[in-house]
């Protein structure tokens, strides 16, 4: 059994969709939350769940692509908790679909901005504190199976996620010497806000559905379990990995 008892973990973009469900997998394992998420009354709502199920839960305004955001975050949340022990890098943006020969650079340089920049602040900021306290721990960034297959229609998503990957295998060598882990995690298709336009379309979620040997498509909840794992600080061999929770979709 995964115990987080007395540890703290900074959840980006956690205050729904996927970023929730890990909130409540290391929740449910005994850790404490800390959401950082733009949306000031999600915020307040997701924190008012999680303390209805006994965990301990703090949210903070945060843009992740601002470096002053996510700096003053931090401190806020070392002033609420005391120390961290990892940092979930979640919170992006879903690609708009626009035929790659139409899109633009403002575009292009949006989606990097939050999807790319924005993990990469993220766990910046939060390895300069592992560091610093010097027991190691645990930071994961949220990637996408858009960084294994083709994604038409959003090669800006998809080269961000891919940019994710390449990150998570740099830190996760650069930072074994502190013990921190450092892993990514690959969603396959989700209902979330974010899928919310996608799921809708009847035709596209056939063909994604009929794509996954599951035959549907994943709620935000069954990330609880995969959230646990790569947080708990027993796993001190597991670093490196690309995690797939897709249902098989990226093999089929």
């Amino acid at each position: 059994m995964t115990d987080l008892a007395g540890k703290v973990f900074v959840i980006t973009g956690g205050n729904g969709g996927i970023g929730f469900g890990l909130a409540q997998g290391i929740g449910e394992a005994g850790g404490a939350i800390a959401i950082w998420a733009r949306n000031e009354e999600k915020n307040a709502e997701s924190v008012s769940k999680l303390k209805s199920l006994g965990v301990s839960a703090h949210a903070y305004v945060c843009d992740v692509s601002s470096e002053t955001d996510v700096e003053e975050s931090m401190i806020r949340t070392l002033d609420d908790f005391g120390h961290i022990n990892g940092l979930f890098a979640n919170a992006g943006r879903a690609g708009s679909g626009t035929p790659f020969v139409d899109l633009s650079l403002e575009e292009w340089r949006s989606m990097m901005t939050v999807n790319l920049d924005g993990v990469f602040l993220t766990l910046r900021e939060a390895a300069r504190q592992l560091i610093s306290q010097g027991v190691g721990g645990s930071l994961v960034a949220v990637s996408s199976t858009s960084a294994v297959h083709g994604a038409a229609r959003n090669e800006a998503y998809g080269t961000a996620k891919t940019g994710v990957t390449g990150l998570v295998r740099g830190l996760a060598v650069a930072l074994a010497r502190y013990e921190i882990r450092v892993n990514g995690l690959l969603p396959g298709w989700t209902v979330t806000d974010l899928a919310g336009p996608a799921y809708e379309n009847e035709r596209f979620r056939e063909i994604t559905t009929r794509r996954t040997p599951a035959r549907r498509w994943a709620d935000p909840s069954e990330f609880r379990s995969v959230g646990a794992f790569l947080a708990d600080p027993a796993q001190t061999f597991h670093t490196g990995q690309l995690v797939c929770v897709d249902g098989g979709y990226t093999i089929f």
